[in-house]
Order: structure tokens, then C-alpha cells, then sequence
């Protein structure tokens, strides 16, 4: 869905760009408004550090010897997925 900005909020914005808060009167939920460019680095920022924590569990996992060995887990995709190429 897209909605047209108010002019209220382009006041507001153009006054503060770094910190627009609009709060839901009904529900006392808060949003905060940004540029496109920005959310999409933002999300790019969140994406990074969601994988950098997933790696790391990863690697604390394989230290501690937990986790399946590749072979097995190679046989297991082989077998699960016969006469796939890997790309």
C-alpha cells in the first residue's frame, strides 16, 4: 500500500528529517518515518548482523562439536535430492 504524505508530516520532516515519530492515537503504537534509501540500508544493516550472529553460532556450534559432519550431510542431500547439480 502506498499513501500520499500529508502535508503536516512533510512539515515535520522537512523540520527534523532524522527523527519523525507518529503516534497511532488509538493504539499509542509508534512509527518513525524515513527515506527510502535509508530504510533499504537499514534493513541491508540488520540483514548483515542477523547473518554475522547465525555464522557465529555456526562457528561456536562447530567448535563445541556439535552439528553433523559434511559428508554426512552431503550424503543426506544426495540422496534426498538424486541427479542435482550443485550451480
Amino acid at each position: 500500500m502506498n499513501a500520499k504524505l500529508p502535508p503536516e508530516i512533510r512539515k515535520a520532516i522537512e523540520q527534523n528529517p532524522l527523527d519523525v515519530r507518529l503516534e497511532d492515537e488509538e493504539t499509542n503504537a509508534v512509527y518513525f518515518i524515513m527515506d527510502e534509501a535509508t530504510h533499504r540500508r537499514a534493513m541491508l544493516a540488520l540483514k548483515e548482523q542477523e547473518d554475522n550472529r547465525a555464522i557465529g553460532e555456526g562457528l561456536r556450534q562447530m567448535e563445541q562439536g556439535e552439528g553433523k559432519p559434511f559428508e554426512e550431510v552431503d550424503r543426506a542431500m544426495r540422496s534426498e535430492f538424486p541427479g542435482q547439480r550443485p550451480a
